[in-house]
């Protein structure tokens, strides 16, 4: 369920890698590095291997390594921040699918969670996810009947901002697997619009493809502005993309 199982992360080339906090973009990449390779060992599949490849010649994951981020997919929330301005100091944030926490670390930094009178943070993953500084984590499953009550209990009042980064297991047939993210897509805006803050905002994960109508005419009903980023962080060659809406205009029910 969450995508984190093969890291989030992502971010800008140029500067010294591990120069800056997390919050700091410009300094995600670090210098060129010539590809290595990685030799098919005999326990090794193919796929395992072009996957481990990967990994080593990323920048990305290099660059979080060097700073302390769980996972190269923050990248991708500081590229969006970076871009649109949602995460701010004080806000009230759901991270969910957080696991292993490379979101929760950016939006604790961001928020200033850790701060006296700082934001406040709430993550959640079907994933076991190490304890964060900052954040309240919970392992359950978000589609189970006491998920939302729990994480609203933990909130403590209206979110400003709802982030869904969540991933059903890939069948390897495409048609289906859009057809679970878009499932989890829609159940984590149902949750958004019961526990935004007017004027909120939501972000969360879909593959590009169709299916999407309904999810985006609700989207559409309830926020001013909707729109669809794929940031720097993202592989090229990966479907995914963000849905981005911001300026809820509904009141959620008493939390």
């Amino acid at each position: 369920m969450s995508e984190r199982r093969g890291g989030k992360g992502g971010g800008k080339g140029g500067g010294k890698p591990g120069a800056g906090r997390p919050g700091d973009v410009r300094s995600a990449g670090g210098p060129r590095r010539l590809k290595e390779r990685v030799k098919t060992a005999k326990k090794r599949s193919l796929s395992s291997t072009l996957w481990l490849q990967r990994q080593i010649n990323d920048p990305f994951v290099a660059e979080a390594r060097a700073r302390g981020l769980r996972s190269r997919a923050a990248f991708k929330l500081l590229q969006l921040d970076e871009k649109l301005g949602l995460l701010k100091p004080g806000q009230r944030i759901v991270d969910l699918g957080a696991a292993p926490g490379g979101w929760t670390q950016v939006a604790v930094d961001r928020v200033g969670a850790l701060k006296a009178g700082g934001g406040r943070v709430v993550a959640l993953d079907i994933l076991a996810m190490e304890p964060l500084a900052g954040a309240e984590v919970l392992q359950l499953d978000f589609l189970e009947e006491a998920a939302p009550e729990r994480l609203k209990a933990l909130l403590g009042g209206p979110a400003d901002l709802v982030l869904s980064d969540m991933a059903a297991p890939t069948t390897g047939h495409p048609q289906t697997d859009h057809l679970r993210i878009i499932a989890l897509a829609e159940a984590a805006l149902a949750f958004a619009l019961e526990v935004l803050a007017p004027g909120g905002g939501f972000v969360c994960k879909v593959f590009q493809g169709g299916s999407e109508k309904g999810l985006l005419q609700t989207l559409k009903a309830n926020f001013d502005k909707v729109r669809h980023v794929k940031p720097p962080a993202s592989r090229a060659e990966s479907a995914e993309t963000y849905v981005v809406a911001t300026g809820f205009r509904g009141a959620p029910d008493e939390i």
